[in-house]
């Protein structure tokens, strides 16, 4: 019952867990990068790992997971995996995931492959669908005011949410 029959090498085993967790980038230390609200930044950011945003930030931001904070504002665009916004983003976002809070306001156009949208918040510009599109913002096209308040999925062709004011809920 009791008995030894291994020999440990001394070498520590991997421990395999339930799998739930994100599966990160190499070198990624699972602590996001943080942008504090009492600074400013000006230039690009780009991380293989995760940025939380509670300041300001004017430049591009490039990273597999963005956070932009209920007071933040980015104006550049964004190219991430995915993306929470809860804050202001003036420039394009090009994202696989976006959810956007209902303090969220983008001016600029949305694309994308998964995309939710809580009530309240404010998109100007297009929503588009990412098929087959390069990760790289090569951002253009006019924008058309729009404010969103439920989930949507969009096609490929202009932007799919249009109303004058938020959508009762």
């Amino acid at each position: 019952m009791f008995s030894k029959t291994k020999e440990t090498s001394g070498s520590p085993e991997t421990v395999s867990t339930t799998g739930t967790e994100p599966k990160r980038r190499p070198g990624n230390s699972g602590v996001p990068s943080i942008i504090s609200a009492d600074l400013k930044i000006t230039g690009n950011l780009k991380s293989d790992g995760d940025i939380q945003v509670d300041g300001h930030v004017e430049g591009d931001i490039d990273s597999a997971t963005l956070t932009v904070g209920e007071g933040a504002q980015v104006k550049g665009h964004i190219s991430c995996d995915a993306v929470r916004i809860c804050g202001t983003i003036d420039g394009a976002v090009r994202a696989k995931s976006v959810v956007m809070a209902k303090s969220a306001r983008v001016i600029g156009d949305i694309i994308h492959d998964s995309l939710a949208i809580e009530a309240g918040a404010f998109i100007e510009g297009n929503i588009k669908r990412l098929e087959g599109a390069s990760r790289a913002s090569s951002g253009s096209g006019s924008g058309s005011g729009s404010s969103a308040s439920s989930t949507s999925s969009s096609s490929s062709s202009g932007p799919t949410v249009a109303a004058s004011k938020p959508l009762a809920s």
